[in-house]
């Protein structure tokens, strides 16, 4: 099994209660009537209290079409994306030439030289440093990654690999988009990033969790439910209502089937580690593992304190469920759910 030796979730500097960032959005729509109490209503029901953006809160009017916000994207993804892979480096007690393989997952910006690829020279990985740069997975990949990033090591039992995540939500609101989709994304997600400091079996680095096993799933015929409608502005968000009932139609028999394999039921499992994808979302999951109440707390907490902050979130509640201890000798699921349709599973040993 390969060990988890350190998780660090940062966010930007800018922080606002969410009450602050509707009335941003009333006042740059210029939405009055029906239209604004449809907006305010929105960002209520997301049970969202604040959340942290990339740029200060008027820094985005002065953006300029797609070109202006990439670019935005590029110098906060390596300013914060930096930030967050020294400090878990430092958790760990290793130093950045001591990294053997850096597998980034962004979906909310392009880059060529590629995010990593930046990061490296601006931290001082090796120069011979294995990078894999992924696009695409969205609200899935840190699960997807944390995964992915388990594979090489099963592979590289001495190696020590970080996963990292940044995303920069904020960066690809459209502003001209009424549209339901993107009134809820506007409600819902934020900014932020996280590092994942993974060793193999036979590397000396002491480790928090082992991830003993992880399976994908990918959905037939569900592509419509969650991506981008990518146009001349950027990136327009598809978000589709029948996402919660594509979790209780799938989600129970997939994570039986998963456990099982390991001779394991959901009763054996102490710690669910979920993303926070919406509240509809978490009611869907606890609804359908017939969860207690509280097994997602710490989700519907960090929901609640940082909105959803696509692939880094599910690793911000990783990071706060470590420091909550869990009692050792114990079995977890990380999982999450993304683009695809698809699902990501991670099973986790304290």
């Amino acid at each position: 099994m390969t060990r988890i030796a350190a998780v660090r979730g940062v966010l930007p500097e800018h922080r606002y209660p969410q009450g602050q960032i509707t009335e941003a959005f009333v006042a740059g729509w210029g939405l009055t009537g029906t239209k604004k109490a449809l907006l305010e209503r929105l960002h209520t029901a997301v049970g969202v209290r604040t959340r942290s953006l990339a740029l200060p809160i008027g820094g985005y009017a002065a953006l300029e079409g797609f070109g202006g916000a990439n670019d935005a994207y590029i110098t906060r993804s390596v300013e914060l994306g930096s930030r967050a892979l020294t400090e878990a480096l430092s958790d760990a007690g290793l130093a950045p030439d001591d990294v053997d393989l850096i597998l980034t997952v962004s979906t909310t910006g392009l880059a060529a030289p590629s995010i990593d690829a930046r990061i490296a020279a601006n931290v001082g990985l090796r120069t011979d440093v294995r990078r894999v740069p992924v696009f695409g997975l969205g609200c899935v990949g840190g699960a997807a990654g944390l995964a992915r990033v388990h594979d090489h090591l099963r592979g590289w039992p001495g190696h020590v690999a970080v996963l990292l995540s940044v995303e920069l939500c904020s960066l690809t609101l459209q502003r001209h988009d009424l549209t339901p989709a993107n009134l809820v994304a506007t409600a819902l997600f934020g900014d932020g990033a996280a590092a994942v400091v993974v060793c193999g079996a036979a590397h000396a680095l002491p480790g928090t969790a082992s991830v003993r096993a992880t399976r994908s799933r990918l959905y037939p015929d569900s592509g419509h439910l969650m991506g981008w409608n990518v146009s001349g502005d950027g990136f327009g968000v598809m978000l589709d209502p029948g996402i919660p009932d594509m979790v209780r139609a799938h989600l129970a028999d997939d994570v039986r089937t998963f456990l099982a394999a390991h001779d394991l039921t959901p009763r054996d499992i102490t710690t669910w580690i979920c993303h926070p994808g919406g509240p509809k979302i978490i009611d869907a999951v606890v609804e359908t593992l017939d969860l207690d109440p509280e097994a997602l707390a710490l989700t519907r907490t960090s929901l609640q304190e940082k909105g959803n902050l696509s692939s880094a979130s599910v690793l911000h509640v990783l990071a706060d469920t470590l420091a909550a201890s869990p009692p050792s000798g114990g079995h977890a699921v990380l999982l999450a759910l993304g683009p695809g349709f698809c699902a990501e599973l991670v099973l986790l040993d304290w």
